[in-house]
């Protein structure tokens, strides 16, 4: 069983840039590294979407078209926590942000595919 903790969100103007960290939680001598990430947002009145996914490595990760060549993805499994940086915000990336984690080795971008989940951080982009 795992607890992730999602923060970093906040206000922030068209065109800046935001760190999400999720902080990540279980048994004692679990490993991160044998989780795959996935970040998710969801926008008043959508559908929670898939915004990023990272493998269980570290070596592989898909974006979602909307954020690719903006948005990184990264973990650190020392310190048991996941990564999204965000830069060149847009008012569209404004949502709810979710981290995600499963016991596999492919990250992906359907939410169906994870297990855990964090409680969401806020994330407003303004024009």
């Amino acid at each position: 069983q795992l607890h992730l903790v999602d923060s970093g969100g906040g206000l922030v103007q068209s065109g800046g840039s935001l760190r999400l960290s999720c902080t990540v939680s279980g048994s004692p001598g679990f490993s991160l590294g044998s989780y795959a990430i996935g970040w998710f947002r969801q926008a008043p009145g959508k559908e929670r979407e898939g915004v990023s996914g990272l493998s269980s490595s570290g070596g592989t990760a898909n974006y979602a078209d909307s954020v690719k060549g903006r948005f990184t993805i990264s973990k650190d499994n020392n310190k048991k926590t996941a990564y999204l940086q965000m830069n060149n915000l847009k008012p569209e990336d404004t949502g709810a942000y979710y981290c995600a984690a499963v016991h596999r080795p492919r990250g992906t971008l359907n939410s169906a595919d994870y297990d855990y989940w964090g409680q969401g951080t806020q994330v407003t982009v303004s024009s």
